[in-house]
């Protein structure tokens, strides 16, 4: 398999999304307050929380899906709003957590549309899709018709679409996720954490995930912002935030804790 790498990427800890005092209302609710974040290359990033907590918000928040009333986002030192779209959609991608598509396109036809803006010829396009549907493990449905998929494969026929766009960024690539693992079974919910993880390790990704499993995030992210009503209440590795004081306090829910053999992180219960 082929690793698509960027020629420019980021030294791992380098910053290259800045979040300052972000504030999200909703009609007259307050769904953000006074966010703050440095999102570095080479890390995965995982925003928690229980459901209303304000992740998704923050998420779309970040890639111009929904507009702050206080607060700035900056992306490699640059306002996100002065970014020209063609030119951030080189280096910053989203998958969301559903995306509807219903026209019946082959899978390699959906991969293909992440080939824009990038400038590839034909051959090499064409290359670059059947690697990223290789990543995904999808490679023997490339001729599918999309429709007739699984919830869970047209999910990760989507993230090869998103890889494919990020292939050829021009600095560390930026990775959004919105409960990828949601329509996965457990398998694809590992194999696809695994991808975002290496992508960070190897090629210099900045991945920021929502989930909800604890565990996952425990075992994939090398950081987690954990919120509650809008507000960041924990950030830090997982031994730092996930302890069951802070999963008491934001998820009303006692856990029981077991220590793995050979790991400093625990497992939740």
């Amino acid at each position: 398999m082929t690793n698509q790498t960027s020629p420019n990427v980021e030294p791992s800890g380098k910053t290259v999304l800045q979040v300052n005092k972000l504030s999200v209302r909703i009609g007259q609710k307050t769904v953000l307050s006074h966010i703050n974040l440095n999102i570095q290359a080479g890390q995965v990033t995982a925003l928690l929380g229980p459901n209303g907590a304000g992740k998704s918000t923050l998420l779309k928040s970040l890639c111009q899906e929904v507009a702050a009333d206080n607060g700035t986002i900056d992306v490699f030192g640059a306002k996100l709003e002065q970014w020209d779209r063609q030119q951030l959609a080189k280096s910053m991608a989203v998958l969301p957590q559903h995306a509807s598509l219903t026209f019946p396109f082959k899978v390699h036809e959906v991969v293909e549309m992440g080939l824009y803006p990038l400038s590839l010829s034909q051959q090499q396009g064409k290359q670059l899709v059947l690697s990223q549907l290789e990543q995904v493990d999808l490679l023997h449905l490339k001729d599918r018709s999309y429709p007739t998929l699984s919830g869970g494969e047209k999910q990760r026929v989507q993230l090869a679409r998103v890889l494919t766009q990020l292939a050829q960024a021009p600095q560390s690539p930026i990775l959004l996720l919105d409960e990828p693992t949601s329509a996965l079974d457990l398998a694809q919910q590992h194999r696809v954490l695994s991808l975002a993880k290496r992508l960070a390790h190897e090629q210099g990704y900045a991945v920021i995930v929502v989930l909800h499993d604890l565990n996952q995030a425990s075992r994939y992210a090398d950081r987690l912002v954990i919120l509650e009503q809008g507000q960041v209440v924990e950030d830090g590795s997982p031994e730092q935030t996930l302890t069951p004081a802070t999963i008491r306090q934001v998820w009303h829910y006692d856990p029981v804790v077991v220590n793995q053999p050979n790991s400093a992180t625990p497992l939740l219960f």
